[in-house]
């Protein structure tokens, strides 16, 4: 008989089983608790995101529009080609892949591995325009194919007038999204929210029918509204282009437009620039030649490099040494210090000695005792130094910097370049010197109108800004530009002070080349070396940069405008002659369009052009008494029997003829044809263009200094040497008087 194991052994045998069971249901009603109540919300979001793939649906990006309602970016509908695999009919897939190749131009085997994956919703391809999707729906409806494509909506970006603005505007990537400029900068407010197709995966991970989708819309992007005026960006970037010609400019150019009591930029361009339809194509043609003639381990990084270069918008991302430009700055801190008055005087020798160093006048002969008025209208760096001296490094630094030079202006675009400038610690004596009169500091060209702007609307920073207001698809703004003055820099009467100087400056002293006749211009040339660049390599040539700033009219000034020509080459690289006549140009046609009204002189009231009576139809005698009594003169041609009629005459009626001018009259068919051919009038003077024109039946309408001196060369024509004209055609010819220099 078994031996009996002691009732103590067994109760302990038994509770160390049911002390396991404990633990073992205890730990498992905790991991339920954890599971279930901890982590359940979590496991739940898992398991829902595991049966669920979405597709991101992009919003219409807003649109943007210059100053006057112009659209000057939009993003239009477009069509994305989706294949839905699993719905696809094994009978039809073969002519689906054969005839979505056709249109859409792919390989066969390209849209066959798409058409063959386990799917109900893959792309095919992005984005085509409208005339695909609408060939693509009479393809299916032919085929009979009611299954398996689908046409998604999705948004372009165009931009409407190509490479006009296309620094400020920027562009954007494959998805629309903003990658430089205001589509960068404003990238949140235009992009709108996406939308979101949602659709159900079985347990192997694919899609499930469209019962089982759901479509969560899009929400629109904001729109802008620039302050920058599409016909005034027209202008400027058609002059600048010009000036670079002409100037042979190697290194670039920019100008900006700014309204100078609100800080809003009327407009800002830069020499090149790019199709923002196309950002990633080279668009100066013979540098994309030079690239691909390249090695090709050598093509890609200088194509990359080109484009980096081509989108810059060197009005914000570069900086410059302003040169003489920046003596209104200087000149405006000693007048409101007490330094200076208009008439205190100042003796040029053509040099002067700093410490150890002799620092050149730009005319090295002296200008002898002047006063300040006239120093400034010489633009004399001795008197500048002088004035730099008095106020001290500690007073110096404290208008450089409350003018704006020691930081970002903040303006609403990407990539505002850092300055270069010496703190009041830093200013030694020969750093004092050169600042006082526009060396040695880099800025960019936006500061620097900022800073004339300054001076223009009576002594307040303003802020600059591109974008006026952002609206919401209703209508309702968003948000608008801030326009209230940051701070006032100098007073109202010093203010006015330097506009009395810089516009006589305009008028007769070294700005004269921005004169516009009946706009009372206020001006400031400037002509900087590029030290740093040459000391890079001194064996090449010092290089320069040519600017002209200015504002007009001088009583109400309402519009600054500079003008900054990166390394001229041509016949010369002054402020003057090379920045001085854009200039001129730009606001010549700026102003009447922004409607400043003219207010001429006595001079030049007598100066200005009149206009050509209309006397076509009547006979030559009616004719020439009307153009007489108009003050003109008339030359017939085709025969003047008595009772013969005027057909045609150049200048057409309401043109503009010179004052003392002719009318030309033709009477026959034949006389139709007769022509003469445009001579070339630059580098000629005034007596010589107006002989020249008279001996080929030719008038001339003077413009810039011409219309202020007889001691001035030919500039520029509007009408190209060589062309074939009728006789008496009006040329409109710009002088410049070529020993404007600083």
């Amino acid at each position: 008989m078994a031996e009996m194991k002691p009732v103590k052994t067994i109760h302990r045998t038994v509770f160390l089983l049911i002390l396991l069971l404990g633990l073992g249901f205890g730990l498992a009603v905790a991991n339920l608790v954890r599971w279930q109540l901890v982590r359940g919300e979590e496991l739940r979001t898992a398991a829902i995101d595991q049966s669920l793939t979405s597709t991101f649906l992009n919003a219409e990006r807003g649109t943007i529009y210059d100053t006057t309602g112009k659209v000057v970016a939009e993003s239009a509908s477009v069509w994305s080609v989706v294949l839905e695999p699993n719905y696809i009919e094994d009978d039809e897939r073969e002519t689906i892949v054969t005839g979505l190749a056709k249109i859409l131009d792919m390989k066969e085997e390209d849209v066959r591995a798409e058409a063959e994956v386990d799917s109900y919703f893959t792309y095919l391809k992005r984005k085509t325009e409208s005339s695909v999707k609408d060939e693509i729906l009479a393809f299916l409806e032919e085929e009979e194919i009611s299954g398996g494509v689908r046409m998604v909506e999705e948004y372009k970006r165009y931009y409407p007038y190509g490479s006009t603005c296309s620094s400020v505007l920027g562009f954007v990537g494959t998805d629309n999204n903003g990658l430089y400029g205001l589509e960068l900068y404003y990238d949140d407010e235009l992009s709108g929210t996406q939308g979101r197709l949602v659709r159900a995966t079985n347990a192997v991970g694919t899609d499930m029918p469209f019962q089982y989708e759901q479509l969560v819309e899009a929400q629109d992007g904001y729109d802008l509204y620039m302050t920058i005026d599409m016909t005034v960006q027209s202008i400027i970037e058609k002059h600048l282009k010009k000036g670079v010609e002409d100037n042979l400019v190697q290194n670039g150019a920019a100008a900006i437009v700014m309204d100078v009591d609100t800080g809003g930029i009327v407009a800002m361009a830069s020499v090149g620039d790019f199709d923002p339809n196309q950002p990633f194509e080279i668009a100066d043609e013979n540098l994309r030649k030079q690239i691909e003639a390249l090695p090709e381990d050598k093509e890609e990084e200088a194509w990359n490099e080109a484009l980096l270069q081509q989108w810059r918008n060197k009005a914000i991302n570069d900086t410059y040494y302003p040169g003489s430009v920046f003596k209104m700055v200087t000149g405006s801190a000693g007048l409101e210090e007490g330094i200076i008055t208009p008439d205190t005087t100042f003796t040029c020798t053509g040099a002067v000695q700093v410490e150890d160093t002799w620092i050149n006048c730009w005319d090295t002969t002296g200008h002898g005792t002047q006063t300040f008025r006239e120093g400034l209208c010489n633009s004399c760096n001795p008197f500048f130094i002088e004035i730099g001296s008095q106020l001290g490094p500690d007073m110096f630094y404290e208008y450089f910097k409350s003018f704006g030079f020691t930081e970002h202006t903040g303006i609403d675009l990407p990539g505002e370049a850092n300055n270069l400038y010496y703190t009041a610690e830093q200013l030694k004596p020969v750093e004092l010197a050169t600042e006082s009169f526009g060396q040695n500091f880099s800025i960019t060209p936006l500061q620097m109108v900022t800073a004339a702007s300054t001076i223009a609307n009576g002594g307040n920073l303003v802020q600059p800004h591109v974008v006026e207001k952002v609206v919401d698809a209703s209508g309702n703004i968003v948000s608008t530009a801030d326009m209230s003055y940051k701070r006032q820099v100098i007073s109202e009467e010093t203010a006015r002070t330097m506009i009395d100087i810089l516009q006589e400056n305009a008028t007769t002293g070294t700005a004269k080349n921005g004169y516009v006749a009946g706009y009372r211009v206020c001006g400031k040339t400037g002509t900087s070396e590029k030290v740093a660049k040459w000391l890079e390599d001194k064996t090449k040539p010092m290089t320069y940069i040519a600017s002209y700033c200015g504002f007009a009219p001088a009583d109400d000034p309402k519009y600054a405008l500079i003008v900054m020509l990166d390394e001229p080459t041509g016949a010369s690289y002054y402020g003057g002659a090379v920045a001085g006549p854009v200039f001129q140009a730009m606001m010549s046609e700026i102003l009447p369009y922004l409607g400043v009204t003219a207010e001429y002189t006595e001079e030049e009231a007598a100066k200005l052009n009149t206009t050509a009576p209309s006397v076509e139809n009547l006979t030559v005698e009616e004719a020439r008494d009307a153009i007489e009594n108009a003050g003109l003169t008339c030359k017939v041609i085709g025969g003047e029997e008595e009772g013969t009629t005027v057909i045609r005459q150049i200048p057409a009626a309401g043109a503009e003829v010179p004052r003392d001018g002719m009318v030309v009259l033709y009477t026959s068919s034949e006389s139709l044809e007769e022509t003469v051919e445009v001579p070339d009038f630059t580098n000629y003077s005034l007596q010589d263009v107006l002989a020249i024109a008279s001996a080929r039946d030719l008038q001339i309408t003077v413009e810039g200094a011409g219309l202020q001196s007889s001691n001035v060369t030919a500039y520029s024509q509007d009408i190209t040497a060589g062309s074939k004209v009728a006789p008496g055609t009006v040329i409109t010819v710009n002088f410049i008087e070529k020993d404007q220099v600083n």
